[in-house]
């Protein structure tokens, strides 16, 4: 928002879809910036945190709240219906900012090309899930397009744009997954029923350490 003495020129409205570490990221620094926020996300319990960093709720009456923290992939059903409400509300900001990721899988597909053309002149949509194909259906991967006077830019390996500090935030995830390993006396006894590291473990050691439980033990190896 922004007034002068030539007049009032009313704040930008952002929309962000994915209410995970960048999307409330997002929401803040937009806040900062004087927009008026709002978020989305299919985990509604995330709703408290949009709240928390003084952006409403966008409730579109879908949940998919999926392990681990992620959202699970939507049914053909629930996306249809998700397009669709979204396509509607969409065309009311000036900026829309995408972050949702299902791991293991391509980017959904939120804001359709009808809702991009919907938009204002002059509007853009930023697009962070541009390496896993993208959230716009008219992305295209680390390049910026102009829609109907709407940009739509995807800028890929955005923690390359800032190093330092995304190397400190690598490193204090190492750290803490390190902690969860190492004992007091500083062996390494993972504790498989953590659930963080079962989720995390690609390989264990039966009762008798000899690897994992349907493989060949050491005995067996001696004896090939």
């Amino acid at each position: 928002m922004l007034t002068t003495a030539a007049g009032t020129v009313p704040p930008a409205s952002v929309l962000v879809l994915g209410a995970g570490v960048a999307g409330l990221q997002a929401l803040a620094t937009a806040k900062r910036l004087g927009a008026r926020t709002t978020g989305y996300d299919v985990r509604p319990e995330v709703s408290e945190q949009v709240e928390s960093v003084g952006a409403r709720w966008l409730d579109l009456g879908i949940e998919a709240l999926g392990e681990g923290g992620y959202a699970r992939e939507l049914t053909g059903e629930e996306r249809e219906t998700q397009q669709q409400r979204l396509t509607e509300a969409i065309t009311g900001f000036d900026v829309v900012i995408t972050t949702a990721l299902v791991p293991g899988r391509r980017a959904p597909v939120l804001v359709t090309a009808e809702a991009v053309r919907g938009m204002r002149s002059g509007s853009v949509v930023v697009d962070l899930a541009g390496a896993t194909g993208g959230n716009c259906e008219l992305t295209e991967p680390g390049a910026e397009v102009v829609v109907d006077g709407v940009t739509v830019c995807a800028p890929l390996n955005l923690p390359a744009e800032m190093p330092v500090h995304a190397s400190e935030l690598f490193a204090r995830n190492v750290l803490a997954l390190l902690e969860l390993m190492v004992d007091a006396d500083g062996g390494l006894r993972p504790d498989l029923s953590d659930e963080i590291l079962a989720a995390t473990c690609v390989a264990g050691a039966d009762e008798d350490g000899a690897g994992p439980a349907d493989g060949p033990t050491a005995a067996d190896r001696e004896a090939e």
